[in-house]
């Protein structure tokens, strides 16, 4: 496969790359004379849906978000389709500065930076959405990882009602320009890069909706919380302080209504279950190693308890 796929990104691309390196099944590490590159190999989404999302992303670059820049093809194509074992859509990427911090470097002073960010991401994103027409994105209800019933098994009727119950509080949310739009969608710190002088850029911009902007600081406050927390100090309070720090960073670039803070518990929740609802969806329930089967019981706790991950 990377030779493969050397050869063909070589053929399609105004680069001279010299090797190839598997990251995940999607991503790939490419080494050019020019630099250095990835290139995201995948059919997760449509070939339309993939076009605004670079439109999207190509645009942040361009009014100075930190973000990767595409590369087009010889072809003026941002997206390109290859020929592997099946047609594939592939989009190259010129590499981010920065690193995947250490856990235990995920604290406040980062989280406030972050914020600052994220509010400039979707302030940017309320000019973009007046300047294009995004008709291949969807609005978040629309995927199918929210299609929770459909994969959260019957039996588990408590966790089910709260799934339910969480879809419909936030359906009946009333939405605006100022606090709905175009978003990240999966701020986990794992699609965050960071260099010495706390300076970040965001990648990873595949799983990009339409959804209420307060998602994606509860992806980013659930992610620190969920993976990245070391211990040394109460688990609570490190949440609250990530939260604050994140939301007073956001508020320096975008203004984030009262209400809309407010409802951050809420979506936090949300992406609980969207986690859990993700582990029926792609896991082969049949063949569950024990990790897995320890991962799903911890969540089915925290649900069926209705526990909140985070208390204000």
């Amino acid at each position: 496969m990377n030779d493969q796929l050397l050869q063909l990104l070589n053929e399609k691309y105004p680069l001279d790359f010299i090797k190839v390196e598997a990251i995940t099944d999607e991503m790939f590490h490419c080494t050019a004379e020019q630099g250095t590159y990835y290139a995201r190999v995948t059919n997760y989404k449509s070939y339309e849906e993939q076009v605004d999302e670079v439109t999207y992303t190509n645009f942040l670059y361009q009014e100075g978000l930190a973000v990767s820049p595409t590369i087009a093809s010889t072809n003026g194509e941002e997206v390109e389709r290859i020929m592997v074992d099946r047609e594939m859509l592939t989009v190259i990427y010129q590499s981010a500065p920065g690193i995947h911090l250490p856990r235990k470097r995920w604290q406040p002073d980062v989280f406030h930076e972050l914020g600052r960010q994220v509010g400039r991401l979707h302030r940017l994103s309320k000019k973009f959405e007046k300047i294009y027409s995004v008709n291949n994105i969807n609005d978040w209800h629309e995927n199918e990882e929210y299609a929770f019933l459909k994969y959260i098994p019957r039996e588990e009727r408590t966790i089910r009602e709260l799934a339910d119950e969480v879809l419909t509080t936030i359906g009946k949310l009333p939405k605006s320009p100022s606090n709905y739009g175009l978003l990240h969608g999966d701020l986990c710190l794992e699609n965050l890069l960071v260099d010495q002088e706390l300076n970040l850029t965001m990648i990873d911009f595949q799983d990009c909706e339409k959804h209420f902007y307060v998602f994606d600081l509860a992806a980013a406050v659930y992610s620190a919380m969920e993976y990245s927390y070391v211990g040394g100090g109460n688990i609570g309070d490190y949440g609250r302080a990530m939260t604050k720090a994140i939301i007073n960073g956001y508020q320096e670039e975008n203004n984030l209504s009262p209400e809309m803070v407010d409802q951050l518990p809420l979506f936090i929740k949300l992406k609980e279950v969207f986690e859990y609802s993700l582990m029926h969806m792609y896991w082969d329930q049949h063949r569950l190693t024990e990790d897995q089967i320890r991962i799903m019981n911890h969540f089915r706790l925290r649900l069926e308890h209705n526990h909140s991950l985070l208390t204000r």
